[in-house]
C-alpha cells in the first residue's frame, strides 16, 4: 500500500516548477496523498497549472500575512477534506530585496518586520489553523523549510537568516504543545537549490557551485531528494521523529569549510 494513502495534504508557498514546495507535492502524491494548493494572486496561472498534473488537487488563493485569507484557506481544506487533515507543508519565505542586497545592520525595521511575519510566524499562524483539522484525524505532520544560515553567517542572506533562525525555533516550541494531539512538528534544512527565492539572494550561483566540491557527497542536491525526504517525514514511518532539523545537503554542513 502507498505511504500516504487515504491522506490528506494542504502545501503553503508553490510559486513555480522550480519550488521546494512543488518537489514536495511530486513526491507526497506519488505515494497516494489527496492535496491543496495555496498560491498567491501573482502566482495563480503557474500553480494551477502544476495542480492540474495531479488530479484531484485543488489550489486556492491566500496571504500568508492576511488573517481572513488563512481562515478562508483552512475553510477550504474542511470542505474538500471532510474535517480533517494529515500533512500540513509550510514552504513560505520572503524579504525585501533592500534587506538582502543592503549589509544587516541596515535593515529598516519594515522589512525586518516583513521577513519576520511571512517566513517565521506564519508557521505558527497555520499551525493553530490546522490544529482542529488534526485532531479530528487522530494526529498529523507539519513540515516547513529552512536554511543552514540560521546557525553560520552566510553573506548575502542577512533578515532571512534571522528569519530562519526563529523559524527553527518555532518548529521546536509548536512539537513540544501540538505532541500531546499526536502532531509532529520538524523542517528540512536543504542544501542549494536552483529556486525563485534563492536567486534573489545575491552571488547564489558561486555558492552552488562551492558547495558542490566541498560538500561530502561532492555533488549538489536535487528537488526531487527534498521531496523523497519530506515523504519520510510526513509518514508513519517518521511516527516518533519530532523537533528536528533534518539537514539535506549532500553533507555541506558536516564539513568546516
Amino acid at each position: 500500500m502507498p505511504l500516504l494513502e487515504g491522506k490528506n495534504v494542504l502545501i503553503f508557498g508553490i510559486a513555480n516548477h522550480r519550488s521546494i514546495g512543488w518537489a514536495i507535492a511530486q513526491s507526497l502524491a506519488r505515494e497516494g496523498a489527496k492535496m491543496a494548493f495555496s498560491y498567491q494572486e501573482r502566482m495563480e496561472k503557474d500553480v494551477k497549472n502544476l495542480a492540474a498534473q495531479i488530479p484531484g488537487t485543488t489550489t486556492f488563493q491566500c496571504d500568508v500575512q492576511s488573517d481572513t485569507e488563512l481562515d478562508a484557506a483552512f475553510e477550504h481544506a474542511a470542505r474538500v477534506f471532510d474535517g480533517k487533515l494529515d500533512t500540513l507543508i509550510h514552504s513560505v519565505a520572503f524579504a525585501p530585496k533592500n534587506a538582502l542586497d543592503n549589509p544587516f545592520h541596515q535593515t529598516e525595521r519594515q522589512d525586518f518586520v516583513t521577513a519576520l511575519d511571512i517566513s517565521a510566524y506564519s508557521l505558527t499562524a497555520v499551525a493553530r489553523r490546522a490544529l482542529p483539522l488534526m485532531k479530528t484525524a487522530g494526529g498529523g505532520s507539519i513540515l516547513t523549510l529552512t536554511y543552514q544560515a540560521s546557525s553560520r553567517v552566510m553573506p548575502k542572506y542577512n533578515v532571512m537568516a534571522v528569519a530562519k533562525a526563529a523559524l527553527e525555533c518555532s518548529v521546536r516550541y509548536l512539537a513540544y504543545e501540538l505532541g500531546e494531539f499526536n502532531i509532529r512538528v520538524n523542517a528540512i534544512s536543504a542544501g542549494a537549490l536552483n529556486t525563485l527565492a534563492a536567486r534573489g539572494v545575491s552571488g547564489f550561483t558561486t555558492f552552488r557551485n562551492h558547495t558542490s566540491e566541498v560538500a561530502a557527497l561532492r555533488r549538489n542536491i536535487e528537488q526531487s531528494e527534498v521531496g523523497d525526504s519530506a515523504l519520510f517525514l510526513s509518514s508513519d514511518l517518521a511516527r516518533a521523529i519530532t523537533g528536528e532539523i533534518l539537514y539535506v545537503d549532500a553533507g555541506y554542513y558536516i564539513m568546516g569549510a
